[in-house]
């Protein structure tokens, strides 16, 4: 018993330093400044960015509205993945959001909604 336990704490401890990660191990990062308001988009936009081509690993952070990628340079590139973030209904930089892709978020993800926790 002391062992499944022990494995179980062990699990746990390894699932949270992999989540730790950082990107200075990554050679391909580029930060980009969304459009997001809450939990809901960041959500959306990892999981979306987690399953484009290239893409190794994509974290939001709401308090400043920007995304850290890292990515496999020879499948794609800092434009390609601003695209991809346009695409889900985001602004991405300079890139304006996909005019249908935001249309389609729901109300309180779109631009003129008031930022908020949930």
């Amino acid at each position: 018993m002391k062992k499944i336990i022990g494995f179980v704490v062990l699990g746990f401890l390894m699932s949270f330093g992999a989540k730790a990660q950082s990107f200075a191990s990554y050679d391909n990062v580029v930060s980009i400044k969304t459009s997001a308001i809450c939990k809901m988009c960041k959500d959306r936009i990892e999981r979306d960015l987690s399953l484009t081509k290239g893409v190794e690993k994509a974290e939001l952070n709401l308090d400043d509205k920007v995304v850290t990628v890292a990515y496999n340079a020879k499948k794609t590139d800092a434009a390609k993945i601003k695209t991809a973030i346009t695409k889900i209904g985001y602004d991405a930089d300079e890139v304006v959001a996909d005019q249908k892709a935001h249309d389609r978020l729901p109300d309180c993800c779109q631009k003129t909604a008031v930022p908020h926790d949930d």
